[in-house]
């Protein structure tokens, strides 16, 4: 298992390098030139001598390579660069990641508890209310756009009722900051947690279902045990494998979702840090927080492997 997990970590390096440099060249063929932000349109044209200097000590005209070795260096001793007003990227990071994280995880607590729950009991009740109305909702759930039910929710809660605020992660004039928060967090939390239950609903149920249907349960229900203890020993337990696979590879695309979210909320997190600065043309913020989205999706796949090799031990052996 030890080799299995330094295996499958090694290979993350190079992926990580790929993708770091493909973002690289490509942000370098926008053609955005960073002195144009750093020197106003008059200073261009009077002082081309100067300008073409600071150009030189930046290094702005070594190759693209070069740059980008240099620029990858600089992020392996901690140093993320500066955005083009002078901002530094690795506090800017370091203010917005935790909002993010906190979003998504908020999203992802809540959308096991009642996707699971539901998707349990829609099985255990085949055919039932709770079933029929479970698999309607989780067809719509999927089917409806995140940022529509975000757009929805914010015009029903936000703009009709005026129960919570449709921006922001607290108010400049918040009594307390938690339960300031809370209301903030509420609409972006619910509009990720609407798609995620949907898809755990799905696994849930079917997986419940296949085994229910397997010899073994039936094996325990001839011998007389208690049916409670057929669904949570036997059941659930062998029902969940697959599901927390699926829980665990669905990371990468709630913290995808994040990034609309955070935008149709003006939350502000990594996401719509990468909006704006894609607006602005601030490519080395889009680069940094590009590359962390990456690294977040990969270390996520990575951990549905090992998930995987645990609960199969021929996923490790290569059978």
């Amino acid at each position: 298992m030890f080799k299995y997990i330094v295996k499958k970590i090694l290979m993350m390096i190079p992926m990580l390098l790929v993708i770091s440099f493909l973002v690289y060249y490509g942000l370098q063929l926008t053609g955005v030139d960073p002195i144009n932000f750093m020197v106003s349109p008059e200073t261009l044209s009077a002082n081309a001598d100067n300008v073409e200097a600071l150009r030189e000590s930046l290094g702005l005209n070594d190759p693209m390579i070069v740059q980008y070795f240099r620029w990858l260096g600089n992020c392996l001793r901690g140093d993320l660069g500066y955005s083009f007003d002078g901002t530094s990227i690795g506090s800017i990071i370091a203010t917005r990641l935790p909002y993010t994280i906190e979003l998504a995880g908020y999203s992802l607590f809540i959308s096991a508890i009642i996707g699971i729950g539901i998707g349990i009991i829609s099985a255990i009740r085949q055919n039932g209310i709770i079933d029929y109305v479970g698999r309607v909702l989780a067809v719509l759930g999927q089917a409806v756009p995140q940022f529509l039910v975000g757009i929805i929710l914010i015009q029903i809660f936000a703009v009709k009722l005026g129960w919570f605020p449709s921006a922001n992660r607290v108010s400049p004039d918040a009594q307390s900051v938690v339960a300031d928060a809370f209301f903030h967090l509420f609409l972006p939390v619910l509009t990720l947690t609407i798609g995620m239950v949907a898809v755990l609903m799905r696994y849930a149920r079917n997986t419940m279902l296949d085994v229910l249907n397997s010899d073994y349960i039936k094996t325990a229900r001839s011998k007389g045990i208690p049916e409670w203890k057929v669904y949570i020993k036997h059941a659930f337990r062998n029902a969940m494998k697959p599901v927390l696979v699926i829980l665990v590879f669905r990371i990468p695309m709630l913290v995808g979702g994040s990034v609309v979210i955070e935008s149709v909320f003006s939350y502000p997190g990594i996401g719509l840090t990468m909006t704006n600065a894609i607006t602005s043309g601030d490519y080395p913020i889009v680069l940094v927080t590009t590359l962390i989205i990456a690294a977040v999706m990969l270390i996520c796949s990575f951990m549905v492997d090992v998930l995987n090799a645990l609960l199969d031990p021929r996923v490790r052996l290569g059978e």
